[in-house]
């Protein structure tokens, strides 16, 4: 019989994915960053490797992870094997933190059915779900057709304007000792320092081992920093962690949220002061 599901939060647990696991619209995509493909690696069973550094972004760009063009995102997508109904859960091996980068990218190509794995790979394994060895996908290519959402991701010249004329509230999810210049940047080369106008989140604030915390908690770190209706935009190191904190405030009820793709990498580069 034929099974077909959907998602109506972007946040699951390992106990719906456990349950929902054999749905025949289901992918599940490994987002695990620089993980070694060989098969001594694990992954849920029937993962998709999904490869934000060398398939899933610009490569040609000097900055990192950076934003690919629709055509790319739906080739890479349709290799695959990501159709149109499609109902994408996408995990790490950190618990959250790459995995919501890739929410975050179908979500600015128009695709709302997609959710993050809650604990990611830790939780799924502490649960002592089943895992299978590494296998790179060569199943049937889909039919995944992105619609590109500008407002979602912010450039270099966005933020110049926006850090001037204060349209939006730039939020910035690296740690305190960075952001405060502190501590140094782990980019060799990249000077500290911040935007202009951002206040600070550590993405690690949301999260308790590996897990996102109770609605509530999330609301109110949001709430500290701005109304519900504001602007906001969201910046990290290179594009990665600030969705992490996209990902908390759309499940706080922020629903005007953005994320600076080049993040600190970029204007720390660009901008010499």
């Amino acid at each position: 019989m034929s099974v077909k599901i959907t998602i109506t939060h972007p946040l699951v647990s390992v106990d719906w994915l456990n349950e929902n696991i054999n749905a025949d619209n289901l992918v599940v995509l490994d987002a695990t960053m620089n993980k070694p493909l060989d098969a001594s690696q694990k992954q849920i069973p029937n993962a998709r490797y999904f490869d934000i550094k060398n398939r899933f972004s610009n490569t040609t760009d000097p900055f990192p992870n950076t934003f690919p063009s629709t055509e790319l995102f739906q080739e890479e997508s349709r290799l695959l094997g990501i159709c149109n109904d499609s109902v994408i859960v996408v995990y790490d091996d950190k618990g959250i933190y790459s995995s919501a980068r890739v929410w975050w990218l179908f979500k600015a190509f128009g695709y709302d059915n997609v959710a993050v794995l809650n604990g990611g790979f830790p939780a799924w394994t502490k649960a002592s779900y089943r895992t299978e060895p590494l296998q790179l996908y060569n199943g049937e290519t889909g039919d995944f057709t992105p619609n590109l959402q500008p407002n979602l991701m912010k450039f270099f010249n966005d933020i110049k304007a926006i850090s001037k004329n204060k349209s939006h509230q730039i939020i910035d999810a690296r740690s305190v000792g960075r952001f405060n210049c502190e501590e140094p940047e782990p980019r060799a080369g990249l000077r500290m320092g911040i935007i202009p106008n951002s206040v600070n989140l550590p993405y690690t604030d949301l999260l308790e081992d590996g897990m996102l915390k109770d609605e509530n908690l999330l609301k109110q770190k949001f709430d500290q920093l701005a109304d519900t209706d504001d602007p906001l935009v969201f910046s990290c190191g290179s594009g990665i962690t600030a969705c992490v904190l996209a990902l908390g405030a759309e499940i706080s009820g922020y629903n005007n949220i953005s994320v600076y793709d080049g993040s600190w990498t970029e204007w720390g580069t660009l901008v010499k002061e």
